[in-house]
């Protein structure tokens, strides 16, 4: 089981996480789960997160969409504040107990996507990054490739490492199609990480799952 986390919001969690899953799934059994998600539709179903769903649709596994996505809020905004206008609460331990009861042990592999960048703030001094600490998972980062990333790639390794995490490998997403000097912050990037890049996405204007996932390497993990 990893953790899936990216060196902000837009840095693409989601499209690497379930281009893992689609790959993991041509040679097994595979779960990808979203405890948290802010920016949620209302249907007839009640409310649905398009990055927990795109999750489900790569998973072999299939549960209820409430097991997937428990803490679901509608305004896209930070997670605990939307939680208190829902009158909710967030908790490492709450989020902890339902992913204990899922049946990862039924796979062959399986992830757990964060929400924003590592320290995603839960309330009350909390963090969403203590929930991976807890759960002791090995981290696999996404690094959004544009103006700022190297900074940001360097800065989200160097609290990973601080909180006692394994880093099992990064992914470099091209998000941006008018960065400048790509390969060179690229090289950059290979020379300051410390952990196998598990593949380097370019830019896509309509980012396909299986054609994402032809560019990630899992062999390794």
């Amino acid at each position: 089981m990893y953790f899936v986390t990216g060196t902000d919001t837009d840095s693409g969690k989601t499209l690497i996480g379930s281009a893992l899953l689609y790959k993991a799934k041509q040679q097994g059994t595979t779960l990808g789960v979203k405890p948290i998600a802010s920016g949620c539709e209302m249907t007839t179903q009640g409310l649905r997160n398009s990055d927990a769903l795109s999750l489900m649709a790569q998973s072999s596994l299939k549960l209820p969409y409430e097991q997937i996505n428990p803490f679901a809020f509608a305004p896209a905004i930070a997670p605990h504040i939307a939680a208190k206008q829902a009158g909710q609460s967030l908790s490492v331990a709450s989020i902890e107990r339902h992913l204990r009861t899922l049946p990862f042990h039924k796979v062959d592999f399986s992830l757990i996507e964060g929400a924003g960048g590592w320290r995603l703030p839960l309330g009350e001094g909390a963090y969403l990054s203590d929930l991976a600490k807890a759960l002791e998972l090995p981290v696999i980062l996404v690094v959004g490739l544009k103006l700022g990333a190297l900074n940001h790639a360097v800065l989200t390794q160097e609290a990973l490492l601080a909180d006692g995490l394994e880093i099992a490998g990064w992914v470099a997403n091209r998000v941006d199609p008018k960065m400048s000097v790509p390969e060179e912050n690229l090289q950059s990037l290979h020379e300051m990480m410390s952990s196998p890049c598990l593949g380097v996405v370019p830019y896509l204007d309509s980012p396909d799952v299986a054609q994402v996932a032809s560019y990630l390497d899992i062999n390794g993990l």
